[in-house]
């Protein structure tokens, strides 16, 4: 089941405070983007996360899944506490880079 735009309209309206939020659609799940980089990928309804040492005290207790079949165990992210969400997802930002501008070859 692919996620529903009220989710993420859900998951970007509550991340909106860390500046600009987006989402892009990718083979019926989704990205979100904080500030131009990826902390976010959502399917089936949730919000996944890279699981980093540097958020590995603040998510002890979430629950851990792969978004897809083959994909890396990752952060379930929980909404119920947004300031929490919000102090994971700043602290997971300063730790992951930009993505690589893709150059055409001719």
């Amino acid at each position: 089941m692919a996620c529903t735009t009220e989710f993420i309209d859900f998951v970007c309206e509550s991340l909106r405070p860390l500046g600009e939020v987006r989402s892009r659609k990718m083979m019926g799940d989704y990205v979100i983007y904080v500030n131009g980089k990826c902390v976010i990928t959502a399917c089936d309804n949730n919000a996944y996360i890279k699981k980093l040492p540097c958020i590995a005290d603040l998510m002890c207790d979430a629950e851990i899944g792969s978004p897809y079949q083959g994909a890396k165990e990752t952060y379930i992210l929980d909404f119920t506490d947004i300031r929490k969400t919000l102090k994971v997802i700043e602290t997971l930002w300063d730790h992951l880079q930009y993505p690589k501008s893709k150059t055409r070859k001719e």
